[in-house]
């Protein structure tokens, strides 16, 4: 559809090179170049002269016409360009007083130039009617073109990496394109234009992008909101978002961010984690595993405690690989990011408020609203507010296997942080009364944490028994127990079962012929002390 255009294309008759041009003359030094501008008269108002083509040669798209994205210019003639000097690397420039900047600088000033005007060339229109592999190819093309009328000094390498760079921009997130590629990073923290930090395998470390300037990071934070129909602005500074991929997004904006506009991804691997994967990385031992999948089956409801980072929402993915697929599920979340993979899906997500302030869905709506969709299951995302107490309710009214996460540190603070959630609601009950509610909901608590070496561990698997007096009684059926950590500063450590041969949802776990393998797996995980004896439950 698009052909590809000769360079010279972009000279006009004017300013185009004689073909026969005299020989080179040697270069001469600084000192004699000075003395000849003095010595020089002033040029002649017309009349054709060399000239470098950045100079003399602006891009003229009029005179392109067998490419659509191509549109008409103004025959007036343009003022002429930046010198030479300000765009090449300064490796291929003559020697100044001028203190050298370093690399990066410079690339950008190539990358800002062509960049530059490669907008004025374009028709956006046309380009956001192509696909996106066509119009990449044609802006590829279209670069190209303008780096060599604009006689850029660079290196194939250097080349391909500008075209990339600049089809990013136009086309996807920009400098953030290369490290969302990464399956690597976990997490991609931009504070500002000039900073930007991810992290590897557990640990942050700073990363070698940079954007243009605050106003180039806010168009791609507002290009990211806008496809899940939201914004950002200084009227709303703050908002959650979710990439195509799942992966959630969170922005804040001046003036709440001083130092410019903070953008924080946290990116999930393409490829869905198992139980299996998380036995291989050593976040759980092989028996663990099968518990965890004993109770997914078995319709336990399961609240996931842990920290910011400590795989929570990796973990209630991995747990729902065990629903089976005639069961349905609603899930409600603040972004949506879960990755079901059963056929019968629900997904919710919650609105913030308009402009006027009005239109907004919060979490407590949306599980009210999923009391009457006729659900099997109901999994919230995270349990933040108000909405554990309709949570809370859907538990223990016949909708067995509903899961859901929370910010904690250990299973009792998971109690003490659903009371107090369920008091923010407003309701005035009786501490008892929302503790009799908690242990008739909630069976088992998983606790994952993230360790100081950046790996990340599932802890405890907590029963929920009941209550004496005015206290919840807790059960672990599985820890993690802390020996040290190597010379490499891994942390080391080992997964066991608590001696426990029958766990409260034993019943329940036979009604789905299950007891046989849940008796193998905690006796499997057993370790045994001095005198042979399993040991018991860790204090603390």
């Amino acid at each position: 559809m698009f052909g590809k255009r000769g360079v010279n294309k972009g000279f006009s008759d004017a300013s185009r090179p004689d073909e026969k041009s005299e020989p080179e003359r040697p270069k001469p030094t600084p000192a004699h170049e000075a003395e000849e501008r003095r010595a020089a008269p002033p040029p002649a108002e017309a009349g054709p002269q060399e000239s470098s083509p950045l100079e003399s040669a602006p891009l003229n798209a009029a005179e392109d016409s067998a490419s659509a994205l191509l549109e008409p210019r103004s025959p007036t003639p343009e003022p002429p360009a930046a010198p030479m000097e300000d765009i090449r690397p300064k490796s291929a420039q003559p020697r100044s007083d001028k203190p050298k900047r370093n690399r990066s600088e410079e690339y950008y000033d190539v990358k800002t130039t062509v960049f530059t005007a490669l907008i004025d060339t374009i028709d956006l229109t046309q380009l956001a009617r192509l696909d996106a592999d066509v119009a990449r190819e044609e802006i590829r093309d279209i670069v190209s073109e303008i780096v060599a009328i604009k006689n850029v000094v660079m290196s194939i390498a250097e080349q391909e990496e500008l075209l990339e760079d600049i089809c990013n921009d136009v086309l996807g997130y920009g400098p953030l394109e290369p490290l969302l590629a990464r399956d690597d990073i976990a997490d991609i923290m931009v504070n500002g234009a000039e900073t930007t930090y991810i992290e590897v395998n557990g640990k942050v470390e700073p990363a070698t992008i940079r954007f243009a300037d605050n106003g180039q990071l806010m168009n791609i934070c507002q290009r990211i909101v806008s496809q899940v129909g939201r914004r950002v602005d200084e009227s709303s500074p703050i908002c959650d978002a979710r990439l195509p991929d799942g992966s959630r997004v969170n922005v804040i904006a001046p003036p709440l961010a001083i130092d410019g506009p903070t953008l924080t991804i946290r990116k999930f691997k393409r490829d869905r984690l198992t139980l299996d994967q998380l036995v291989r990385y050593g976040s759980i031992s092989p028996e663990g595993r099968t518990l965890l999948a004993i109770i997914g089956r078995v319709r336990c409801n399961v609240i996931i405690s842990g920290g910011t980072g400590s795989g929570k929402t990796t973990l209630l993915n991995c747990l729902t690989a065990y629903i089976e697929p005639d069961e349905r599920i609603i899930t409600c979340e603040d972004s949506a990011e879960l990755q079901l993979q059963q056929p019968h899906v629900v997904r919710l997500e919650t609105r913030p408020p308009n402009l006027e302030g009005e239109g907004q869905v919060s979490m407590r709506d949306l599980v009210k609203n999923c009391l009457r969709m006729r659900p099997d299951r109901i999994i919230v995302g995270e349990v933040r507010g108000p909405e554990a107490f309709d949570l809370l309710q859907a538990m223990n009214t016949g909708h067995d296997g509903s899961m859901g996460t929370l910010h904690s540190n250990s299973p009792r603070e998971c109690i003490s942080r659903l009371e107090s959630m369920i008091l923010m609601g407003g309701y005035n009950l009786p501490a008892h009364t929302i503790r009799e509610m908690i242990v008739g909901s909630v069976d088992i608590i998983v606790q994952a944490s993230r360790m100081r070496d950046g790996s990340r561990k599932i802890t405890r698997i907590t029963e929920v028994i009941g209550l004496e007096g005015d206290v919840v009684t807790l059960q672990d059926l599985f820890v993690y127990d802390l020996e040290g950590e190597d010379s490499s500063g891994r942390i080391l450590g080992r997964h066991r079962t608590t001696g426990i041969a029958r766990p409260a949802f034993y019943e329940r776990a036979r009604y789905f012929n299950e007891e046989k393998r849940l008796a193998e797996a905690l006796s499997a995980g057993e370790v045994l002390d001095e005198t042979g004896r399993p040991l018991g439950e860790r204090v603390g």
